[in-house]
């Protein structure tokens, strides 16, 4: 453990590979354990045989060069707009970038062009209204980009053109209105898409059609009305689907036809008064299906003959449904108030 200063130091060989952060912190709170103090105004620096990690947050100065087997960079809470031009110049073995909780505005189309081999890029809390094209042309290996708490209000394919090892994409918490038809076309290896908390209030029918093997896909907290039968038909190994805290009134017949592997389906939230018939049959198979459980609380129902279906699939599921005591009947008048599984069972 040693502090940073801002003069060029000696640069110790030898790395490994995706130093977590999660390793770094721990390492650095058992070098705080042992008695290592740092001046305030430097920066948290952990070296060992896998590279140099390297924190730095207020009241610290930001280094004017990075040694060159700098694996991990955390630049944080210094309410930046704008990046030193020369950050990265230095640091080609670069695999986690953490710039969260900063101000930036725009970034420079070659900002990454010096860290070929990251891993990890991580944008949250900023003030990015877009992406310049061209950004990850030489950032073929990043597998996790998380762009939460921005200001996006539109998306352009063209921006993420040149990730081909995308695994892990977080849009949330942003101000997505709509999608471009084709966003996720070329990335292939993507397991896990996070739109949550955006405005969108439809998806592009293609959405899904790109990805191989899909596991989580947060949509909640958006305005979605409606489900479509093909939205997920792309995607039949999908093991976590968030739907939540939407406006979804319909989820059409067939919906979640062929989703052979879904463990956790939250509906709760939305306007659902009744589903069609049929739409739960692939789900809560046997020793498979729902094993975290599922939720469709908080929504409208209309707790007549019309959700038969439903009723015969609750009464085979119930030991795995979620807020029970809030998933109620909002009419007829006769059964208003009621739990929906109480009533599933009288029948």
């Amino acid at each position: 453990m040693a502090s940073w200063s801002r003069q060029r130091p000696e640069s110790p060989g030898g790395f490994q590979p995706h130093l977590s952060r999660t390793l770094f912190l721990l390492l650095l709170l058992a070098a705080s354990a042992c008695g290592v103090t740092l001046s305030p105004k430097d920066c948290q620096v952990f070296r060992s045989d896998h590279g140099t990690s390297i924190s730095c947050q207020p009241p610290a100065q930001i280094p004017s060069y990075l040694p060159a087997d700098t694996v991990h960079l955390a630049v944080e809470f210094f309410n930046l707009t704008l990046l030193p031009a020369s950050l990265l110049q230095d640091a080609s073995k670069l695999q986690e970038l953490h710039l969260s909780s900063n101000r930036l505005e725009n970034l420079s189309p070659e900002f990454l062009r010096p860290v070929p081999q990251l891993r990890v890029l991580d944008l949250t809390r900023n003030s990015l209204t877009g992406l310049p094209p061209g950004l990850f042309q030489a950032s073929a290996t990043l597998d996790t980009l998380v762009l939460k708490e921005n200001q996006l209000e539109v998306l352009e394919a063209s921006w993420l053109h040149g990730l081909k090892a995308l695994r892990h994409l977080d849009l949330s918490r942003n101000c997505l209105r709509k999608l471009p038809p084709g966003l996720l076309a070329n990335f292939t290896l993507l397991r896990t898409l996070d739109l949550a908390e955006n405005q969108l209030e439809t998806l592009p029918p293609d959405l899904l059609q790109g990805p191989l093997q899909l596991e989580r896909l947060h949509l909640e907290g958006n305005k979605l009305q409606e489900l479509g039968k093909d939205l997920l038909v792309p995607q039949p190994d999908l093991r976590y689907l968030f739907l939540n805290g939407n406006k979804l009134a319909r989820v059409a017949a067939g919906a979640f036809q062929g989703l052979r592997q879904l463990d956790m389906l939250d509906l709760s939230n939305n306007s659902l008064a009744s589903v069609p018939e049929g739409l739960w049959t692939s789900l809560g198979r046997p020793n498979r299906d729902m094993w975290d459980g599922f939720d469709i609380s908080s929504n409208p129902w209309i707790c007549d003959q019309n959700l038969s279906d439903l009723y015969h699939w609750l009464q085979a599921q119930k030991d795995k449904m979620f807020s029970q005591n809030d998933t109620r009947c909002a009419g007829p008048e006769a059964v208003k108030g009621q739990t929906l599984l109480a009533v599933a069972e009288s029948q």
